[in-house]
């Protein structure tokens, strides 16, 4: 039996996000206490009492999910078999699976988030839902669109994001429903994430990841941009550079994952969203939550 520990990414924050992992467990509260250290500001405080509106700034948000993951994987002691992480996720699973320091990720997580709000300002753009349509359909109207547009998020059979410039979007959408799409729906994001839109806030990580000592992980690490298990440490930070610019292969990273011998996950971080996508590749797959802390 394999066990595979998989983080979630933005968007699965809620207010009061970690607050009983904080007064629970001395070592979440280290954890907490070093991040508001590292970061400047009291994070603990806006996740433990800040406001929705609050919770979605994209220098918050990343590095909160980050840090409720990460404290949760470590009060676990977990001893996974294979990670892996959803967008913003794979930083926490790197730091599960001993190839980066929490010191290193939570540094470069907030230097992501910071990279991609610049980026959002200066290229503006945005992402759509297609629902119930083949991912094949999907990346084939968006090659006949002109402008940016990509599939960004292959998140589960039936469920693909596309991202690219506004026009682009919009025009995939109108194209995509003419095709048979359930519904196209745009999404409250201000950027288009995981597309050549990012390439800016990629050369500003890509800098601080350099910087950064990585190890080898103590299990493979599925990543996002191909989807297969990596053990290497150079391999991992090169991918790790890419994933900005590249889509999100969860659908692919499952299915890999269920075909090496995987049969049980849990989701460590706020929100049950990865637990959901992973049933919906593979319906009697063991699954199991940790939000609730």
């Amino acid at each position: 039996m394999k066990h595979a520990y998989v983080f979630p990414g933005q968007g699965s924050q809620f207010v009061g996000m970690g607050r009983d992992l904080y007064e629970k467990s001395a070592e979440a509260k280290a954890l907490f206490d070093k991040a508001d250290e590292i970061l400047g500001f009291s994070i603990t405080e806006i996740m433990f009492s800040g406001t929705a509106d609050d919770l979605k700034q994209t220098k918050v948000t990343q590095p909160a999910v980050f840090l409720h993951s990460v404290a949760l994987a470590k009060v676990m002691n977990i001893e996974p078999d294979a990670v892996a992480g959803h967008s913003l996720g794979e930083f926490s699973a790197l730091v599960a699976a001993k190839a980066l320091s929490f010191e290193d990720g939570l540094r470069l997580v907030a230097k992501r988030a910071s990279a991609m709000q610049k980026c959002c300002e200066s290229t503006p753009g945005g992402m759509a839902a297609i629902l119930a349509l083949e991912d094949e359909v999907v990346e084939k109207v968006c090659a006949e669109v002109e402008g940016v547009v990509v599939a960004a998020n292959y998140n589960c059979p039936g469920q693909l994001v596309i991202s690219g410039a506004n026009e682009a979007v919009d025009e995939a959408c109108a194209r995509l429903k003419e095709a048979g799409a359930r519904r196209a729906l745009r999404l409250p994001v201000g950027g288009a994430f995981h597309s050549p839109l990012m390439e800016a806030a990629r050369v500003e990580l890509e800098q601080a990841i350099a910087e950064v000592e990585f190890h080898d992980p103590v299990c493979p690490i599925y990543q996002n941009v191909d989807a297969a298990p990596h053990s290497d440490a150079e391999t991992i930070k090169q991918n790790l550079i890419a994933q900005l610019t590249s889509p999100v292969r969860w659908t692919q990273i499952t299915r890999n994952m269920l075909a090496d011998g995987v049969t049980a996950f849990t989701e460590l971080g706020p929100g049950n969203v990865l637990q959901g996508l992973i049933k919906k590749v593979d319906a009697d797959v063991e699954c199991q939550s940790l939000a609730a802390l």
